[in-house]
């Protein structure tokens, strides 16, 4: 029971770095932890003559592929991206390795059939850090929350641009500008296409939503918008209503209780709400259950050590499985709901319209609004050089009638422009 159980790491990049450096720092508590000492056998990266600290260059290959297959108890990949990574994978759980991954686009995807080799094999495959950083967080919705019913989950998933709303709202600055600056701090990267379109938190809700629900969702399932379209305008109105502006990944199920609608957009959410208090480059998900109620999760979702401590901890218990001699239960999927359109889903509509300034406006925008199923919570009208601004907070109604109820007024000739369109959620301010 003395022998060490090897770990074989491919990537080394900034979690990878930080990963195989404290497994060296804190070997002494983690094989105390385990049962046994964990070994590390080797790092496969692009670049061997590159050094990194806290790593082994000994340790160093460029050969991810023989290192994948070469029966390591436990293999982590943090490589990213779809391919070579799935190859890789299916590779280590083909000789009999568990697997720990942090790789959120590549589980959303495929997860269901990785889940399924890993459990044909008799491996783990664990990815707690794909989501949300260093929040615990997927294994109390597959483990501590396994006894009740979870209705919604709600969160900010994605620090880039949770930190570019943050900045927009205090500094009340374009999108660009923030976007911009975000680069320069290294929140964002050259390329933030992921991150700004919602691509990085559909992948998260996909996860999210499937272990929630106990059903198969794939990221190709999820209504997505970025925040490449919120105005520091936007923000203003948000401010003068009570609220802020959040990017949220959002997995609900359907009142019937027989599907699920998963979502990412920008949504206004209330001041006094816990999640408006979330700022920077943090995370937090919101849940609610029927016994346990509404909880929330917080802390730090991304970075180096954030996430290598995640990293760590499925090592850790993917480690204690093997000295049981047993593996989790895997993918649950026995529900099997249906995945609903976004136009399903209740929510409510704020509305930003330039009208024209004369008698009878007010009226017929009600009467068409009233027209679509929709009733009108609040109205604020501005005076702007000639024209008028009317801001609408509508009471809840499904998205398509909210949808076909924007479309309505952009059509009326008294409608000069619609200028901002954004969900609500969260509740009432």
């Amino acid at each position: 029971m003395s022998a060490p159980l090897t770990v074989a790491l491919l990537g080394g990049g900034t979690v990878g770095s930080s990963v195989a450096a404290r497994l060296v720092q804190q070997a002494q508590d983690l094989s105390a932890r385990v049962g046994r000492p964990l070994e590390l056998t080797g790092v496969a990266v692009r670049d061997v003559s590159k050094l990194r600290e806290g790593v082994d260059p000994a340790l160093v290959t460029a050969d991810a592929a023989t290192l994948a297959a070469s029966g390591a108890d436990i293999v982590i990949e943090l490589i990213g991206g779809i391919e070579p990574a799935k190859s890789l994978i299916e590779s280590a759980i083909a000789h009999g390795s568990s697997v720990v991954t942090a790789n959120k686009a590549l589980i959303a995807a495929h997860g269901a059939h990785l889940h399924a080799l890993a459990a044909a094999q008799g491996v783990d495959l664990f990815y707690e850090a794909a989501v949300a950083g260093a929040i615990p967080l997927l294994r109390p919705l597959r483990e501590s929350l396994a006894g009740d019913k979870i209705r919604r989950v709600l969160g900010i998933v994605n620090g880039t641009t949770n930190f570019i709303l943050s900045k927009m709202y205090d500094e009340g600055a374009d999108y660009t500008d923030v976007l911009a600056q975000a680069q320069g701090l290294g929140y964002a990267e050259a390329d933030p296409t992921a991150d700004v379109e919602g691509f990085d938190s559909a992948a998260k809700a996909a996860i999210l939503a499937g272990l929630a629900f106990h059903s198969n969702v794939t990221g190709e399932d999820v209504y997505r918008e970025g925040i490449t379209k919120v105005s520091a305008q936007d923000i203003e109105a948000a401010k003068s209503l009570g609220y802020v502006i959040k990017l949220l990944a959002i997995a609900e199920l359907t009142g019937d209780g027989q599907g699920v609608i998963i979502r990412v957009h920008p949504a206004m959410v209330p001041a006094t709400h816990p999640l408006a208090s979330v700022r920077d480059a943090f995370n937090a998900v919101f849940v609610e259950a029927e016994a346990a109620g509404q909880m929330m999760f917080y802390g730090r979702g991304a970075g180096g050590d954030p996430t290598a401590s995640s990293v760590l901890g499925d090592v850790v218990a993917a480690a204690r499985n093997r000295v049981a001699g047993f593996v989790d239960p895997g993918q649950s999927t026995y529900a099997n709901l249906q995945v609903r359109p976004i136009g399903e889903a209740t929510t409510s509509y704020y509305i930003n319209l330039r009208v024209a300034d004369e008698s009878g406006v007010l009226a017929a925008i009600s009467n068409a609004v009233a027209a679509h199923g929709v009733s009108i919570e609040a109205v604020r009208q501005d005076g702007e050089s000639g024209d008028a601004r009317l801001i609408i907070c509508t009471h809840a109604a499904t998205d398509e009638k909210l949808r076909n109820t924007v479309e309505a007024l952009r059509a009326m000739p008294v409608v000069r422009e619609v200028l901002g369109v954004m969900r609500v959620e969260g509740g009432a301010a």
